[in-house]
């Protein structure tokens, strides 16, 4: 009895997938309206200085940051679904996850571009007044993590090969 309830308890998941699934849409709807108020308002007001770009810059570094939180939400729907529910999604080689390790790897390459792209916001908008180093160099050491622990990632395995829980228990 223990063991069903296990087994269908998996299907909990499925509150996860929906939850991301619907923060992803919702992240991209609300970005690309933004995009199109932004293009409306460039074409009601064509005022095109260097001072305007500045703020348009940031308005746009902003959107692709809405955009890329988006992708690791959808990246983490499809993930939580293809390791829990099944396997059988239509979707490109490369975002097929058959380990927890994989949606790791990909999360963590997207979280990359995500802070690199908010520390271009960043920078975009100094003025020079503040001291942007320690900004700099704490995203600079957390890249530097991130990238220390793609490298232990075991990212070489087959679904077939038995992992150290198997090798330990004695199973084949």
């Amino acid at each position: 009895m223990l063991r069903r309830v296990l087994a269908g308890s998996r299907y909990l998941i499925l509150l996860a997938v929906a939850g991301s699934l619907l923060a992803s849409i919702i992240l991209l709807l609300y970005g690309t309206i933004t995009i199109v108020k932004l293009a409306i308002e460039l074409a009601i007001h064509p005022i095109f200085t260097t001072e305007d770009a500045k703020p348009l810059s940031v308005a746009c570094i902003e959107v692709i940051d809405l955009f890329l939180l988006a992708t690791v939400l959808y990246i983490v729907a499809l993930g939580l679904y293809e390791l829990f529910i099944g396997s059988d999604l239509p979707t490109f080689p490369w975002l097929v996850i058959e380990t927890l390790d994989d949606l790791k790897v990909k999360l963590i390459g997207v979280i990359i571009v995500l802070l690199a792209v908010t520390f271009l916001a960043y920078v975009v908008e100094w003025k020079g007044s503040n001291n942007i180093l320690p900004l700099g160099v704490g995203i600079g050491l957390i890249l530097f993590a991130l990238g220390f622990i793609l490298s232990k990632v075991d990212t070489n395995h087959s679904p077939e090969e038995p992992g150290p829980l198997h090798e330990a228990n004695g199973d084949s």
